[in-house]
């Protein structure tokens, strides 16, 4: 089994050659690291000009093991290389350590780093990553795997205090200033030890006094001060794990990384299982765009019945500065809005109040200094009765919790309800199911009057944000709610025709591939020079993807045909637009090259057309066995290829096509309109480019970065 471990980039606000000068002083021995025994140089080489200098070490680790496991062994200590390269021109140093004992069953590597700031040269970043390989450990396997991520984790802890520790120690000797390294006078001789620390009796450089919120991080990378700020206190294991899957989702999920504080949730939802968090992430992240979800706050338009009897609103904060949504449900005609505005209008509802839940929560960090990532929802259920438990209005409200647990996880800090009247049981019995354990650790709740004095709401909001209809200072501006009108109920044919809207109604369509049978889709040209874009993410598995041409109208087979084969129910295989006695280069061209796209990539290209006719985009099932371009897939083939296999990919896409006189041969118009990235991301950009000719294509992939 193989582990990696990765800490945040650690910035240190001093000049690189004090921060080595303390760093060296660590050896032979170090009295903070006591299960250092000792440290024995092995070589030591330098460069022609002295800039260069490598020392290899060989360290003797006393460290905490069991003593079973020593003796099995038949050894007291634990032996580690150590490989340090410091340049002295560029400023930096790399160290390198494997372990010498037990190699053959147990490599460990760790690789860390000094460099100077990208951003302040008098100040130093410490960047540190760690790999596990166990082979086999006598049986304790696991045993040996506990033991070196604590050892990697109070590495990183002990690291920091050593630096100061010795910082804090030159201070006291006076020694605040170290010369940078330049090249020797050709009359000197070649330096061959490291540079020499000046005492000096000057007030320390001014840029050392510098403010204490660190201005910036490398745009890929995350600095360790801007997680205490913005994220909280994380265990070296828990920030390894966002910083890997940060680094995956910029690698694989191009154009929709996600802010630090979105990751995290699902990080903390899913236990840092890092696995299970990819996952839930990207369905969350393809959910979200395939919806447009991130737009939904600027472009959706409540209706003015929610105004008038949706009985929510934000209302200040609790104790801990976290947003407080007062929600008095008992006061809500939950039968009357899912009558006269439909599921669908509702489950907007929630997701706007999550979305600006988000929002809030990032401005109240900004207000109060300190990470508030999620808020507070206070319910009053004075006047719940049996009217709630309208069967209709309960399924309306498990869809909305399923939607919010896998979208807004950890979003819930606590949910305080008040007034829980006899009938309330019932209801939680019917919604606790599908509610997260944890989320349901974060219930209170209030019956009758409990919920007044000490061990009431006092203890999570001040008394003067408690709303005036609990007994509060707060002028609590929510509606009161009350019955609908029945004049305002739409018919059920209505409600039904427009059920799972959300569901069906994108401007991206997802689509099923097949192995053997691909999905092609058709558009018709009829001017010449006009522009085919895609946009299309993939959520499952390879796929290739091609365009052709043909001047030829395709005659699909027909959908029962296939059904007639007993396929009709897998609806994901669409009717094959290229007919089987088709010959390419004769009937059809390539008009793109063939174009592999791996799992979780998201692609954005065009193609100007020179010809009018018939243009077919496909994508295929892409493996090692994959067919050939030219080959054609029969419905006897489809109908084999899915009885001996479930292989499949998932595609989300979305084509449009500008005309010639509106492409005008501008470069910019070629972006589509529509390609919708994640708005969780601060800053997206993405490009398309063309060429004009006959193959012209293009793909471009769209590059993030992450606001602080």
């Amino acid at each position: 089994m193989v582990q990696e471990y990765q800490s945040p980039v650690r910035v240190y606000k001093y000049p690189f050659e004090l921060i080595m000068e303390a760093y060296v002083r660590r050896f032979p021995k170090c009295p903070l690291i006591p299960v250092l025994v000792d440290c024995q140089i092995l070589s030591e080489t330098h460069s022609d000009d002295g800039s260069v200098v490598v020392t290899e070490r060989r360290c003797t680790i006393d460290i905490e093991i069991p003593r079973l496991l020593k003796r099995i062994a038949g050894l007291d200590y634990l032996y580690f290389i150590q490989k340090n390269t410091r340049n002295r021109r560029e400023r930096t140093l790399d160290i390198r350590i494997h372990n010498e004992t037990f190699s053959s069953r147990v490599l460990v590597r760790e690789h860390c780093r000094y460099s100077v700031h990208p951003e302040n040269e008098n100040w130093t970043c410490y960047e540190q990553t760690a790999s596990m390989d166990i082979k086999s450990f006598f049986g304790f396997e696991s045993t040996a795997e506990k033991i070196v991520g604590k050892q990697y984790a109070s590495n990183i802890k002990k690291g920091k205090e050593i630096i100061e520790y010795y910082l804090a120690e030159m201070e006291r000797e006076g020694i605040s200033f170290i010369p940078r390294w330049t090249a020797p006078a050709l009359s000197t001789s070649t330096t061959s030890s490291s540079t020499t620390a000046i005492p000096v009796s000057t007030p320390r450089d001014a840029a050392l006094s510098s403010p204490t919120e660190l201005a910036g991080s490398p745009d890929d990378k995350l600095d360790a001060d801007y997680i205490r700020r913005y994220l909280g206190d994380l265990t070296p294991m828990q920030e390894s794990c966002l910083i890997r899957l940060r680094q995956w989702l910029q690698d694989g999920h191009k154009g929709k990384i996600p802010k630090d504080q979105h990751v995290l949730r699902f990080l903390r939802a899913l236990d840092f299982n890092l696995d299970k968090a990819r996952e839930f992430l990207c369905q969350s992240l393809t959910w979200r765009k395939q919806h447009q979800v991130d737009f939904l706050l600027d472009t959706w338009q409540r209706p003015q019945t929610l105004h008038d009897y949706f009985t929510g609103g934000w209302h200040h904060h609790d104790r801990d500065g976290r947003p407080l949504y007062v929600l008095r449900l008992g006061q809500m005609d939950t039968k009357g809005l899912v009558r006269a505005l439909g599921e669908e209008v509702l489950l907007k509802q929630v997701l706007s109040l999550n979305e600006e839940g988000l929002r809030r929560c990032e401005e109240n960090t900004r207000v109060f200094g300190r990470p508030v990532s999620c808020w507070t929802c206070l319910v009053d259920l004075e006047g719940l009765n049996m009217r709630h438990l309208w069967r209709p209005g309960i399924k309306a409200l498990l869809r909305i919790i399923e939607v919010v647990e896998a979208n807004y996880p950890e979003t819930l800090g606590k949910l305080l309800i008040v007034r829980a009247p006899r009938v309330f049981p019932v209801l939680w019995t019917l919604v606790s199911p599908l509610i997260d354990e944890n989320t349901r650790k974060k219930f209170l709740v209030y019956a009758g009057n409990d919920y007044q004095g000490a061990g009431g709401l006092v203890d999570y909001i001040n008394n003067e944000y408690i709303p005036d209809f609990l007994g509060g200072d707060s002028l609590c501006d929510i509606p009161e709610g009350g019955l609908v009108p029945k004049c305002l109920y739409r018919t059920a044919e209505e409600l039904e025709s427009e059920e799972y809207k959300l569901l069906t109604d994108s401007i991206y369509k997802s689509a099923s591939i097949f192995k053997g049978a691909p999905y092609e889709m058709l558009i018709e040209i009829s001017e010449a020079s006009s522009v085919i874009t895609w946009d299309f993410d993939v959520s499952k598995g390879d796929v290739l993807f091609h365009l052709y041409h043909s001047r030829r109208a395709p005659q699909p087979q027909r959908r029962d045909t296939l059904g007639a084969h007993g396929i009709g129910s897998l609806g994901a295989v669409n009717a094959p637009l290229i007919d089987k006695s088709w010959v390419l280069g004769k009937d059809y061209s390539m008009v793109e090259k063939a174009l592999v796209c791996r799992e979780g990539e998201s692609v954005q290209g065009s193609h100007i057309t020179r010809w009018p006719g018939f243009y077919i985009l496909q994508w295929r099932f892409h493996s090692s066995a994959a067919c050939t371009a030219s080959s054609l897939p029969r419905v006897d083939d489809v109908l084999a290829s899915l009885q001996v296999s479930t292989h499949k990919c998932k595609i989300m896409y979305y084509t449009e096509v500008l005309a010639s006189h509106d492409f005008r041969g501008s470069m910019t118009s070629l972006a589509s309109s529509h390609s919708g990235f994640s708005q969780l991301s601060a800053t997206t950009t993405s490009s398309g480019q063309s060429h004009a000719s006959s193959t012209c294509s293009s793909q471009s992939h769209a590059s993030s970065t992450l606001s602080r």
